[in-house]
């Protein structure tokens, strides 16, 4: 498939989207209205440690697109076991489509497929900050803290949610 034909897939999910996104979820495009690259706001979703934060994130869609999957990055400090300190987002979602050598674990029905929209990978964002998967860390010392130290996990995304509120 050309980069024409996901140029196209993602204008009219980008549409879509705009008129019609998930709930605490706002969607733009970046400055040079590239269609290749998304800006995304997400309102901590309710009853998680991020409750009421405002996380900015990058989408920067490849050329083959939807044959591969984008890479979502948070723009706004946040701290999470899926999450590298760099902020790009590692879920399943998220990997390229196919089996993976070198983690069994994660099923080739979990990886990107060119079926999935960018519906699906914002929502499975929003699902990954209500339910981490410790099993499967991008930053270990936040897993760690998860399962060991809860109360300290719970106070620092506070702390995080504070700033981005103030920075927003």
């Amino acid at each position: 498939m050309s980069s024409s034909y996901g140029a196209e897939l993602l204008r009219r999910q980008y549409m879509e989207l705009s008129r019609n996104p998930p709930d605490g979820v706002s969607i733009g495009l970046g400055e040079d209205d590239n269609i290749f690259e998304w800006e995304v706001l997400m309102i901590g979703p309710a009853d998680t440690f991020y409750e009421e934060g405002f996380f900015k994130a990058k989408l920067v869609f490849p050329q083959d697109f939807p044959n591969n999957p984008p890479k979502m990055t948070f723009l706004t400090e946040i701290l999470h076991p899926n999450v590298y300190q760099s902020g790009d987002v590692c879920i399943s979602i998220l990997h390229p489509p196919g089996d993976d050598p070198h983690n069994p674990q994660e099923l080739a029905i979990e990886r990107w497929r060119p079926i999935l929209g960018v519906e699906a990978v914002i929502v499975s964002v929003i699902s990954m900050l209500a339910d981490p998967n410790d099993d499967s860390p991008a930053n270990v010392e936040a897993a760690v803290m998860w399962r060991e130290d809860r109360a300290t996990f719970k106070k620092k995304c506070r702390s995080l949610v504070r700033k981005s509120q103030e920075e927003a």
